[in-house]
């Protein structure tokens, strides 16, 4: 299962389960929307590519929720 960390590991952005605005490489890494464009939508931990995350919404949000 997808783990929806709840911030951009650059800036602390705060980035809830339903944002948009969050982007994520294959391990996981997660960063703001402005941070993956500034960073060229490359993950500078692994050198992957970013992708926008997707949601996670009601009932499924409320089995599992998003990590704190």
């Amino acid at each position: 299962m997808l783990e929806m960390r709840p911030g951009c590991e650059c800036c602390d952005t705060d980035l809830p389960a339903g944002s948009v605005d969050a982007f994520i490489c294959s391990f996981e890494c997660t960063f703001c929307r402005a941070c993956a464009a500034r960073m060229q939508g490359r993950c500078p931990n692994c050198g992957g590519v970013l992708l926008q995350r997707p949601s996670r919404q009601g009932a499924a949000l409320d089995r599992h929720p998003a990590s704190t």
